[in-house]
């Protein structure tokens, strides 16, 4: 019997980490955050004086990038050359860039090929010892594992995910800490929308909108979506 495989979209500040981490913690799965990897792309590149604007030599990165990626998800380290960058890939600075390395096919594609090799080895073994692997991120139910054995979509109102990222990084739900997170949520959403299609579920997936539900209202709804799911598979 090979492990379980659940893939999580949506869009920023819907929840999709926190979600994924209690889930995964749950079900004694690995976990993947696939958007730290665009995020480490744009940390790296900064790092060594890449142009972000040259879609080339961010491909040529994406190749190169010597990430190690932890898959706890109690402990979800990011290490990028030996450097913890954890902390880093969440700063402004990255958050504001990290679209023109999500929208880059190349890079997804490269991208891509190392979340299905991830999949594939924690169905088979890895950090989970075969009991499988939870995917956060964008495109995970509709290109990176459409076989998933859980699908699910994660969704707020743009409001009320303007308003848990601005308390999340600014501490804050005031005016300035909203206008101040705009950007991060819906201008990234649009540029990556471009790309990817995270708004709306494809068929066989399952959505959760949270945007009247508390944080526990929240988790205990995915749970019960994945147990009811795996239930009839």
């Amino acid at each position: 019997m090979t492990g379980v495989v659940i893939a999580l979209d949506g869009p920023s500040g819907s929840g999709k980490s926190t979600v994924g981490r209690h889930l995964a913690r749950v079900h004694r799965l690995g976990c993947l955050d696939t958007g730290a990897q665009f995020r480490a792309v744009a940390w790296y590149c900064d790092a060594y004086g890449i142009d972000l604007a040259d879609g080339d030599g961010v491909a040529v990165a994406a190749r190169d990038l010597p990430l190690e990626q932890s898959l706890d998800p109690d402990d979800q380290r990011v290490v990028v050359g030996g450097v913890d960058v954890t902390d880093a890939i969440r700063e402004p600075r990255i958050s504001t860039v990290v679209s023109q390395v999500a929208t880059n096919l190349e890079v997804r594609a490269e991208l891509r090929r190392r979340q299905r090799s991830t999949i594939a080895t924690e169905v088979a073994g890895g950090w989970s010892d075969g009991r499988g692997i939870l995917v956060e991120g964008r495109d995970i139910t509709t290109v990176i594992a459409p076989d998933a054995d859980v699908r699910m979509l994660l969704v707020a109102r743009a409001e009320e995910r303007l308003a848990r990222r601005a308390l999340e990084v600014h501490g804050s739900v005031d005016a300035d800490a909203i206008e101040a997170t705009r950007d991060q949520i819906l201008r990234r959403d649009a540029d990556d929308a471009t790309v990817s299609t995270f708004h709306e579920a494809a068929d066989g997936v399952v959505t959760l909108d949270s945007s009247t539900l508390t944080l526990e209202e929240t988790l205990a709804a995915a749970e019960r979506i994945v147990t009811d799911v795996l239930s009839r598979s």
